[in-house]
């Protein structure tokens, strides 16, 4: 699970990627363990995955640098801004 998801429960944000079925076919994972996650929580490993498409089918209300405040620049260097 990701700390701080401005809100959205995990059900909600597998609803806003486009269900179970979608999920689970972006992550190569099971359907069912796709639906586990809706109450028990979508894995760390996933979240990071699916992030970007996260980010982008919200329109920005959860992105990157808010959902992972202490290492979004670690995980996806290309968000920083030129120190150039």
């Amino acid at each position: 699970m990701i700390p701080n998801k401005a809100n959205f429960t995990d059900e909600q944000i597998i609803g806003l990627l486009g269900g179970t079925k979608k999920v689970s076919l972006l992550c190569n994972k099971t359907h069912s363990a796709v639906i586990q996650w809706q109450t028990r929580g979508i894995p760390y490993a996933q979240i990071c995955f699916l992030a970007a498409q996260i980010e982008k089918e919200s329109n920005g209300l959860l992105n990157r640098k808010e959902l992972y405040p202490n290492s979004w620049h670690l995980i996806w260097p290309e968000l920083q801004e030129s120190e150039w």
